[in-house]
């Protein structure tokens, strides 16, 4: 039986969706549920909404009573990616997640002043990318629980001081990582023991590049690397290159934006879905809804087809910026 949902159900669906954190999406959902209108048809959906509500509000209170035995170390990923910006004391990691962030890491020319992970959401054109601040990486002494963490995320931002031996900096980072097991995707095919070893994709960052004045050192540390991990350029004190990172921070991982068009509406080309290169229809309309996912007739797509609003299977692969139509 058609649900025969309104417009204000799929504005509702899409903020939920987009929360972060649990309390909001409490919130939505309760806001979304408002939304169904009540009839036979959208008996199963309603009664679906409502085991979610319920097993996200006993998530909630459960996250209240344990807490505070939660490790510092543990950072449920956000957005559309989980970024660890690592390296030593003093090279400017704080300063740039409070630049590219909503964060308010505790910044201080003091070394070893971040002492727990901290997370700030970056905004990509349209899309959140999580940033996570991390404590300096030194041979002395690293938490382990670090390293778990680092394992975990998406892409590590490799930060070094421009001014302060930045090759000496790297060598030593690459290094700890090496001996905790941990590996930049590009050299996959060095480490004997590869089965063993969990590959991130790394991004060099080569920090207090202020001006024009510091390329001549920035072009001598590219000479000397002569690395396989893409390098830039970038100031945390005045922004220099900020969108070239975010562009390459979006290339690395890997991601396209899709942007669902309601029957006979325009598109919200605000609020994009985030899914992996390769994608297909099909992964995009359980995303949407599990009914798109189970009764899925027919997909048109705008952007990469032939012609716009071409008729595409379930199995079509999605590029980014394509705008899709699901029908049920």
């Amino acid at each position: 039986m058609p649900t025969n949902l309104p417009p204000e159900y799929f504005v509702a669906d899409k903020r939920y969706r987009q929360a972060q954190s649990s309390a909001e999406k409490i919130a939505c959902l309760e806001d979304l549920i408002s939304t169904v209108p009540k009839h036979k048809g959208t008996d199963k959906l309603r009664a679906d909404l409502r085991r979610q509500l319920s097993r996200l509000k006993q998530d909630h209170q459960s996250r209240k009573k344990h807490g505070a035995h939660q490790s510092a170390f543990h950072i449920d990923k956000e957005g559309a990616g989980q970024v660890m910006v690592i390296g030593t004391a003093n090279v400017g990691k704080s300063s740039l997640v409070a630049a590219l962030t909503n964060a308010e890491p505790e910044i201080s020319p003091a070394p070893y002043t971040t002492w727990k992970p901290s997370p700030g959401m970056m905004l990509i054109e349209n899309i959140q990318v999580q940033l996570v601040d991390t404590p300096p990486l030194d041979r002395d002494f690293v938490e382990p629980a670090l390293f778990d963490l680092i394992r975990r995320c998406d892409l590590i931002l490799l930060l070094v001081d421009l001014q302060a031996d930045p090759l000496e900096q790297m060598d030593q980072i690459l290094s700890i990582l090496e001996n905790n097991r941990i590996a930049p995707y590009h050299f996959k095919n060095h480490p004997e023991d590869q089965e063993r070893f969990s590959f991130i994709p790394v991004v060099i960052l080569a920090n207090k590049c202020d001006d024009e004045n510091m390329d001549e050192t920035f072009e001598i540390f590219c000479e000397l690397f002569e690395g396989e991990c893409p390098v830039i350029p970038i100031s945390a004190k005045t922004g220099r290159n900020f969108e070239a990172l975010k562009t390459r921070v979006y290339q690395e991982l890997k991601i396209i934006r899709v942007y669902a068009k309601p029957p006979w509406q325009e598109a919200d080309m605000d609020t994009p879905f985030v899914l992996k290169k390769g994608s297909t229809v099909i992964q995009l309309a359980e995303m949407v809804h599990r009914d798109f996912y189970d009764n899925l007739k027919t997909a048109r797509v705008w952007g990469s087809s032939q012609f716009d609003g071409q008729m595409v299977q379930r199995d079509y692969e999605l590029q980014d910026g394509d705008i899709v139509e699901l029908r049920i």
